[in-house]
């Protein structure tokens, strides 16, 4: 089963300060269709105008991925942590029993865009952690770069669930290919340009859910960056 989740299809706020498109229901944007998918909760794509960003907030048992697409995002949180992540850089924070932070854009003239990811945990309760790490465009130009997953495998972040998430770059002749086990759920995002995955024509915003596939092939990409989540159900 493939199932194709158009850019323009996505709950849409404009904040003023704050432009996001949400791939799933968040906020004020409410679709029973798009409660999530397994346990993918959200994929904001945000975009923070210079000088403005997220006021001190509470977070509980969810683990939250941030991947800056342009710009960088400077973050702080009650368990001391204190960073900017800029493009190439991932940031993993589980929230488990409690934690407080902000996100704000420092810049003065430069809009900040990222995706902010939350995926459900599969234990709850546990003492807050903060991880980022940084990945670079050569670790994922024509392949699928690992950079989350339930054991840290190849230098990934480490997030409490049986999901992993791999990041690519695509342009012209470049094709990767991904094996999935039976019985795992497949999420596509295309965060920017233009790729065909599993033969389906998909632009910046686009998603693809997928079940019952033994692969993911992704081929003629135009400046594209795409993520992948391997999930179970």
């Amino acid at each position: 089963m493939i199932q194709l989740r158009k850019s323009e299809d996505r709950g849409h706020a404009n904040h003023g300060w704050l432009d996001s498109h949400h791939s799933f229901s968040f906020a004020d944007y409410y679709d029973p269709a798009h409660m999530g998918f397994g346990p993918l909760r959200v994929i904001n794509e945000d975009r923070v105008k210079a000088g403005a960003g997220f006021g001190t907030h509470g977070h509980r048992d969810m683990e939250i991925i941030s991947y800056v697409l342009d710009g960088e995002l400077a973050h702080k949180d009650s368990m001391g942590t204190g960073s900017v992540i800029r493009p190439g850089d991932v940031q993993r924070m589980s929230a488990g029993s409690g934690v407080r932070h902000s996100e704000f854009n420092h810049s003065k003239d430069q809009t900040t865009h990222f995706l902010q990811i939350w995926i459900q945990p599969n234990v709850t309760g546990i003492p807050p952690s903060y991880e980022e790490k940084n990945f670079s465009e050569g670790e994922k130009r024509g392949k699928l770069r690992l950079i989350a997953s339930p054991d840290g495998a190849d230098g990934s972040v480490l997030i409490h669930q049986d999901a992993k998430l791999y990041v690519g770059l695509f342009d012209g002749d470049e094709t990767a290919s991904l094996p999935i086990a039976a019985g795992r759920l497949v999420y596509v995002h295309v965060a920017r340009g233009n790729v065909e995955v599993n033969g389906t024509a998909l632009k910046s915003g686009d998603a693809l859910k997928l079940r019952e596939v033994d692969a993911i092939a992704i081929a003629k990409g135009e400046n594209a960056e795409v993520l992948v989540f391997d999930m179970v159900p």
